[in-house]
């Protein structure tokens, strides 16, 4: 807009160049006062705009983004509880070290104190949840603070970072000449390690006799594929992948020991920890899942995380892709490779076909209704070798890892560090937008249990609304963990109310998720044989406009498969 000569600008449009100076591509939202107005000066940048059900999911989504990209993805909501309620999406950006940018507004500066509209201490609330949060003093600040913020998202240990704008903001005129431009942030400097801790892990592996390299999402992040595929095949050294650490190296490479993960924990000498922490999932490195005397080289962008919970012998800080040049550097010096016919690699491979022939037979058994492993034994056959897939639940997400292979990095979304329930959704929203951009044959595919389906399950209408052909497996035992068949249900009732007499963990037999995708205009699918579930798949698959949802009756009391070590009772991710 001009007057008197000069050019003006509001500040939604302000915000919308800021973002869009920084290369940032996509915005997932909820609007309302007072942010509508930022939403469409976004999508008039070129920004692509994503409306959600739940600020959530879409908060869940923005950081997907920041993950496959390397560049955040906004998530744009309201003042008070729209904040609040992506508060979960930002703790859970921060866990698992995802850039991403939050802007809410809020009550405007006049009435600040004296009770506005959805008034709450938003900079304040975002600190414990972000790595940056703060409210520009002025229009003429908001680039600034806009750079500061995505490359704060993207610099050391990638993380969460929120911007407060004030209501009156958002329609306030500047001059544009006043407006303090920023250039876009450079890329994240890539640090290398000190060189004597580079020898000094190369030579504590070549002496090891049992080594194990364990890749973390840190790895993938990083982009650290080719060159830890080089050190996995020059070394010859076996691996075992971090949830979403699969794909880095192909699942189906013959060093993977993934289907011995247990044995490989527990007997391996000298661990290698290439961006992966030894956290709850990993069993924070310590007996009775390690032994007592194991040696951990720990290679990791972050200096802080370095020695937690295990005495590391050798501290690589630095870049993943980087310092695993460094080692493949070293290695080539000497040319050390870890022998193929030792005891160790023996008895990975007798565990690892002793495992697969269990889970084998339990995929091939006839009985309906169907378990698990029977459902993923058919998805297997039949899912796209490069598809995205996003997986939430309990024993879904659990199973599905060890019988959903993973070739290429970044292509496993789940519920990550937090073990947050709620994600998948979103998650694959994301994915879906990204691969429309950037590879548009590339499919999204999310398997959910039925319990994690009902955290997000209104975002069906977000993915026909957008038209994302994604495809929604939903195998569903009537409940969290376990559940009942309907006619053990109306047993059940005849002892009174629900409240009182029926399980927690219990949800509504036969629920027929299907028809929510049939009611925006997806395709649905209500399936409870092995021939059902293949032509479902195959139906859904072939579809590439349209997106679909099978819902998959399976035994409400199937479970994982007898583990190998009894103190195996818990959610081993």
């Amino acid at each position: 807009m001009a007057l008197d000569g000069a050019e003006w600008l509001s500040g939604a449009q302000l915000i919308a160049e800021a973002l869009k100076a920084q290369n940032i591509e996509y915005m997932f939202g909820i609007v309302g006062i007072p942010v509508t107005e930022i939403a469409i000066a976004a999508q008039a940048t070129g920004i692509r705009y994503v409306g959600m059900r739940n600020e959530q999911a879409a908060c869940y989504a923005a950081s997907t983004v920041g993950y496959l990209t390397g560049r955040p993805g906004v998530c744009l909501v309201v003042s008070g509880p729209g904040l609040i309620h992506a508060l979960g999406g930002m703790a859970n950006a921060n866990m698992n070290c995802w850039p991403l940018l939050v802007i809410g507004g809020s009550s405007d500066r006049n009435q600040d104190t004296m009770g506005a509209f959805q008034e709450f201490p938003q900079v304040e609330a975002c600190r414990l949840y972000s790595k940056f949060s703060a409210r520009p003093s002025s229009l003429e600040t908001i680039p600034t603070i806009i750079e500061k913020a995505v490359r704060t998202s993207i610099y050391g240990r990638p993380g969460a970072c929120y911007i407060d704008i004030p209501g009156d903001f958002v329609n306030l005129q500047i001059n544009k000449n006043s407006v303090k431009y920023v250039e876009c942030c450079l890329p994240p400097p890539v640090s290398l390690a000190e060189h004597s801790a580079v020898s000094a892990a190369a030579s504590v592996i070549s002496h090891s006799r049992q080594p194990l390299l364990i890749i973390g999402k840190g790895a993938a992040y990083s982009r650290a594929e080719d060159s830890i595929r080089r050190l996995v095949d020059q070394c010859e050294l076996p691996f075992l992948p971090t949830p979403m650490g699969k794909g880095v190296v192909p699942d189906n490479h013959p060093n993977c020991v993934a289907a011995a993960r247990s044995r490989a924990l527990l007997h391996a000498d000298v661990i290698v920890l290439l961006g992966a922490r030894l956290n709850w999932i990993l069993h924070f490195g310590l007996p009775p899942r390690f032994r007592p005397d194991v040696k951990v080289i720990q290679v990791d962008i972050c200096a802080e995380e370095l020695g937690n919970n295990v005495r590391p012998v050798a501290t690589l800080l630095g870049d993943i892709n980087a310092v695993t040049k460094q080692i493949l550097e070293e290695f080539s010096r000497g040319l050390w490779k870890y022998p193929s016919d030792t005891e160790w690699w023996k008895r990975l491979r007798e565990t690892i076909k002793n495992n697969e022939e269990k889970a084998q037979a339990l995929a091939l058994q006839k009985s309906l209704p169907m378990n698990y492993y029977t459902v993923f034994h058919h998805v297997k056959k039949l899912l796209p070798k490069d598809c995205f897939l996003v997986s939430e639940g309990a024993n879904t997400m659990d199973i599905g890892r060890t019988m959903l292979p993973n070739n290429y990095p970044r292509h496993r979304l789940d519920a990550g560090t937090f073990g947050t329930m709620g994600v998948g959704l979103g998650f694959a929203i994301a994915a879906a937008m990204v691969a429309k951009d950037r590879t548009p044959n590339k499919q999204v595919v999310c398997v959910e249990g039925d319990s994690a389906f009902g955290f997000s399950g209104m975002e069906v209408e977000t993915i026909c609304r957008y038209k994302l052909p994604i495809l929604i497996i939903i195998v569903n035992n009537n409940g969290i963990y376990s559940g009942l068949d309907a006619d053990s249900w109306k047993e059940i009732l005849k002892f009174g109310e629900p409240s009182t007499c029926a399980l927690p963990n219990f949800l509504l037999p036969n629920s027929h998720y299907e028809q929510v995708m049939s009611a925006f205009g997806g395709k649905g699918y209500f399936v409870k044989t092995p021939e059902e579930l293949q032509n479902a798949l195959k139906a859904s698959l072939e579809e590439k406009q349209v997106p679909s949802l099978i819902n998959v009756m399976i035994d409400p009391l199937s479970a994982r498969k007898q583990q190998d070590f009894p103190w195996l009772t818990r959610s081993n991710m």
